[in-house]
């Protein structure tokens, strides 16, 4: 049977994993009664809750006579080191565009790394069928993109598609009999190369580690493609790091394949294929799986350097200990250790005296996906504000420069632009109408200009903008760029919130917490609508006497509180400010709380 590896690239909410279940059904990968979720390739409760595709995931569908296998890549720049790694399993790309919007910001990252490995691209402009969409524009737009990410004249000479991934059809023609995606399957087998080493199934076994995972009966498990060589259940191989080093010899005790959506056992994996193999204990990511005669490893691809890095800590808090069952240093290092382990984008260091850990990643997304993750499965954590990893350029101190794309209605651009160029130090690059009444601004601005300015942009667009934003490079440090300008309102006492003392409040500013919610001195219930942080009581109750008058006695009515994500969380809070973070409760509070407060606290519950 004849090979095809490709991988689909697409910006968030372009319509990827949609495509992808129809591509499954169109090739008989479903039984016809089969009950099959929508978006199946999302299977992370996550992905499904985000509508976002987070971790790069592997199917396998056959049509006429050739396999093809579809690696589905996340459309965030936050976990571009899934896309990094997922890139050299592939011969082609498809490149899936939203016919309205055009080539986004993260179409753009995922691209460039796939052009630089050689890869020729197949552009499918989908949603051709919503009435906004102007496929015309989009293809220049799409092959503008190309030129000026260097594409050679092989890649500029791409096919390109029309398509309705939700209608389940696709077309070499806009005005095409609109039936199903035989044309783009066709197309696939046409135009994606075989792999490159299938001429070497002679040759020693090859295979690179490109995802890492385990299985409760099989242990750890290594996803990668056969570069040369065949692979038979039994046979012995060893590990080879990055730099030739020996890491251990194994035995292989199981080779398993997609099939459809599922794992499938296999006797022998042959080159081009791509599987997973279990019987190692210490082989890792990027290592090299071979057989015993080879001395060289395969060279794995550079992953871009993290560009933030937070501070997790233990929760020490008054209410510590009451929703989470994992609240130990140790327990916490040995997560955050099992998931740097697996997903190499992230790095993680101890500070000194072992208590907390500084972890570094791509963005405030990545973060809050790893912190989200650890909460359901019973871990309490206290997070300090993101900070930006600064490097020593040319130039002297060098700071990452975000490029940010967004669509807005022209009433609010003036907003906007005055935000991102005048507070947040950044720079105005282009700025053109977008049709139906919104214009597109592209600016570069400093990471840490928008930490913090998803919550004011929302604000400023009365919730209509659309923020998109991608690392772009490095630039000379351009100097203090003020955070959050108003104060919070701290808790002075211990105990349960009292309607009426939060009705009293509510004139002092925006408020956090309802009545009836546990609070603690030194915790943030809310914001101030002044600069200045204000202690405040929002335990006092009403003063009881025997004397009645009308209108005096009503029912209290408070305003709703705002309830913070916990991304908006991370970002919102300042330096001296931590947010307390369990299963079921994500607070805030000031960094260092009065420690007699949190023993009074901890007697009293």
């Amino acid at each position: 049977m004849d090979l095809r590896n490709v991988a689909i690239i697409a910006h968030v909410d372009h319509g990827k994993t949609t495509l992808v279940d129809e591509l499954l059904k169109q090739s008989g990968a479903f039984r016809e009664n089969q009950a099959v979720a929508e978006r199946a390739m999302d299977s992370n409760d996550l992905e499904r809750e985000r509508g976002i595709t987070i971790l790069a995931k592997a199917t396998s569908v056959e049509w006429k006579n050739t396999r093809i296998n579809i690696v589905d890549t996340p459309g965030h720049a936050d976990f571009g080191g899934e896309v990094e790694r997922i890139l050299s399993m592939v011969d082609g790309v498809v490149l899936l565009v939203d016919a309205a919007e055009g080539p986004m910001p993260q179409t753009k990252f995922v691209t460039s790394k796939a052009l630089a490995l050689g890869l020729r691209p197949i552009v499918v402009l989908n949603k051709v069928d919503k009435p906004d969409a102007e496929p015309d524009r989009a293809l220049d737009e799409c092959f503008d993109l190309f030129a000026a990410l260097g594409a050679d004249d092989d890649q500029l000479d791409f096919p390109h598609m029309y398509a309705s991934g939700r209608s389940g059809w696709a077309d070499h023609e806009l005005d095409g009999p609109r039936k199903d995606l035989s044309a783009l399957f066709g197309l696939i087998v046409d135009h994606v190369p075989a792999p490159r080493q299938v001429k070497k199934e002679d040759d020693d076994f090859r295979m690179l580690a490109t995802t890492l995972s385990s299985d409760n009966f099989l242990g750890r498990i290594l996803t990668g493609r056969v570069e040369s060589g065949k692979l038979k259940v039994g046979a012995t191989l060893q590990a080879l790091s990055r730099v030739g080093q020996k890491i251990e010899q194994f035995r292989v005790s199981r080779i398993q394949a997609f099939r459809g959506l599922a794992y499938q056992d296999i006797e022998e994996a042959r080159a081009g294929d791509i599987v997973t193999i279990a019987g190692m204990q210490k082989a890792t990511v990027s290592d090299t799986l071979c057989a015993l005669a080879v001395d060289e490893p395969l060279e794995a691809l550079p992953i871009d350097p993290p560009t933030i890095t937070v501070t997790f800590g233990i929760n020490d808090s008054p209410l510590a200990g009451r929703d989470g069952k994992k609240v130990q240093s140790r327990v916490i290092r040995d997560r955050l250790m099992k998931e740097a382990e697996s997903n190499i984008a992230i790095k993680v260091a101890e500070t000194p005296g072992g208590e907390a850990f500084e972890v570094s990643g791509r963005g405030e997304l990545q973060m809050g996906v790893l912190i989200e993750n650890m909460r359901r499965e019973g871990f309490e954590l206290s997070i300090a504000r993101p900070q930006v990893i600064m490097r020593d350029g040319e130039n002297g101190r060098e700071e990452p420069i975000e490029e940010v794309t967004i669509d807005v209605d022209d009433d609010y651009s003036g907003a906007v632009i005055e935000k991102l160029t005048g507070v947040r130090k950044g720079e105005l690059v282009e700025m053109k109408p977008a049709g139906t009444g919104k214009t597109r601004i592209v600016a570069h601005v400093p990471a840490r200009g928008l930490i913090g300015y998803q919550g004011e942009f929302l604000t400023d667009t009365r919730g209509t903008g659309v923020m998109n934003r991608v690392f772009h490079g490095w630039a000379p440090y351009a100097g203090k760029i003020e955070g959050r300008r108003a104060g919070v309102l701290i808790s002075m006492e211990s105990g349960e919130s009292v309607a009426f003392a939060l009705w009293n409040l509510e004139e002092r500013g925006k408020m956090f917490i309802g009545a009836q919610e546990k609070v603690y001195g030194g915790m943030i219930i809310g914001e101030h609508s002044r600069e200045n942080d204000l202690e405040v009581n929002p335990l006092k109750g009403k003063k009881l006497t025997n004397v009645r008058a009308s209108g005096t006695d009503e029912a209290v009515r408070l305003t709703t509180p705002t309830t913070l994500s916990l991304e908006e969380a991370i970002a919102y809070i300042n330096d001296d400010e931590l947010v307390e973070v369990t299963p079921n409760a994500i607070r805030l509070r000031k960094r260092y709380l009065d420690p007699h407060e949190r023993k009074r606290m901890s007697k009293a519950s």
